[in-house]
């Protein structure tokens, strides 16, 4: 174990799992450098459905600016697009997205950067969820070291977590901004009843790692807080803030009802990344203490594997005295998943040590379950979960070269390839995986 002491643990990120030396280096140079291919669980077929389903390859896209282009090109709501898991910007992605809209409508589309492929017609959407994992293709650019202790460093780092049988299941910065990492500081504001400071968070709060034109319009607005004014020298680029900001010019202090002109799956969002937050914090104290990722302890909530293999998270099994051995066993063969809780407000703690860890982290951030209920705004409420606290990684494989150092390898649904790659390069930094 190591900790971080860079901009990582302001995320939750405090501690590296592995004790050899990171390569350094920094991710996604080039849009080639980072490519996913989602693993889909596709609708079945049918000429008779109502849905379009197609494969959608872009490049550099966020999947909320993304869904918002395709709806207003193919002029249906967003709510008729459906995909199943939200991709990282910077990049080359291919997912899966349903259209409620004919088929010809689709394969007519011609976007700068997008690629529609393989349509069918199915009687079924595509919803959140509705995939078993992604693979990826990534190269590590601009390593510091020399390339035989680049070697030697990922081969110490991977036997490490060969050992582990995976790596700890943090949630990676693309899911709190990779640029902008505040998105848990709006649902943390939000949780808290403070609306205001919520958007201000949003819309204003200058940071170093945004532009200077980004930064001098988010700085003047949270000094002179007219909306009206501001909604004329907000660069055109920040669509979401501008959407804020223009409600607030018709609608002052109107705080819930400016978060509520956003996309539903960004209002959730906010919160849900608050609770990622608390869950990095949480696993990164298990590691600190020493407390075994692949063994059960007494106390843990364990989650069943379901018919895909992958964790139910709405299920957990507590780990007792009289039960740890078969649950250990269940754990060993990759049927059950050790979990800490996602906190929300039907949320229950495991017990004993992992439980005092969980107490512990919600106890020092001043919280009660009824926190995560905001009747203002019901997209931001949230029942919570659970999480397993390792991730899985399948098909692995390493090359070497003098320019870079490419990682192939297949994750779950809901885990962070950044995740993995931080452990073999240890920057530190949130920059060198943008």
């Amino acid at each position: 174990m190591q900790e971080c002491n860079g901009a990582e643990a302001e995320i939750g990120l405090e501690v590296f799992f592995t004790d050899s030396p990171g390569i350094g280096g920094r991710l996604k140079q080039d849009p080639e450098d980072f490519i996913v291919d989602e693993i889909s669980l596709p609708p079945s077929e049918d000429k008779s459905g109502s849905y379009t389903i197609a494969k959608v390859t872009s490049q550099n896209w966020e999947t909320n600016r993304l869904i918002r282009e395709l709806s207003k090109t193919l002029g249906i709501s967003r709510d008729k697009i459906g995909f199943a898991g939200t991709k990282d910007k910077r990049g080359i992605t291919s997912q899966l997205m349903s259209f409620q809209t004919p088929l010809e409508n689709v394969s007519r589309l011609a976007l700068h950067q997008i690629a529609i492929t393989d349509l069918y017609r199915s009687k079924k959407p595509l919803t959140i969820g509705d995939l078993i994992g992604n693979h990826f293709i990534i190269r590590a650019r601009n390593s510091p070291v020399d390339i035989d202790t680049c070697r030697e460093s990922i081969a110490q780092t991977n036997q490490q977590l060969t050992n582990l049988g995976g790596f700890p299941n943090f949630f990676g910065v693309q899911r709190f901004g990779a640029v902008r990492p505040v998105t848990h500081l709006v649902g943390k504001w939000i949780a808290k009843g403070d609306l205001e400071k919520a958007v201000m968070t949003y819309v204003a709060h200058p940071l170093d790692s945004e532009g200077e034109d980004t930064r001098a319009a988010r700085a003047r607005l949270e000094v002179e807080r007219d909306f009206a004014e501001a909604i004329e020298y907000y660069p055109k680029t920040l669509t979401f803030e501008r959407m804020i900001i223009g409600y607030l010019a018709r609608n002052p202090e109107d705080y819930a009802g400016s978060i509520g002109v956003l996309p539903p799956n960004l209002q959730m969002m906010f919160v849900h990344a608050y609770q990622s937050y608390l869950f990095n914090r949480m696993l990164s104290e298990r590691i600190r203490q020493g407390l075994p990722l692949n063994r059960p302890l007494v106390g843990d909530v364990v989650l069943p594997a379901d018919r895909n293999g992958l964790p139910d998270h709405d299920h957990g099994v507590p780990t007792t005295e009289a039960n740890i051995d078969l649950v250990e066993r269940q754990v060993k063969k990759g049927k059950a998943f050790i979990s800490t809780v996602l906190f929300g407000t039907d949320s229950v703690f495991a017990e004993g040590t992992p439980g005092e860890i969980e107490r512990k982290v919600i106890d020092e951030e001043q919280l009660i379950a009824s926190d995560f209920m905001v009747p203002l705004i019901h997209q931001c409420s949230s029942k919570g979960s659970r999480r397993e606290i390792l991730g899985s990684v399948t098909d692995l494989e390493i090359n070497i070269l003098d320019d870079y150092s490419e990682f192939s390898f297949s994750l779950n649904k809901g885990c962070y390839a950044t995740v993995l790659l931080r452990e073999f390069m240890k920057n530190g930094t949130l920059m060198d995986y943008s």
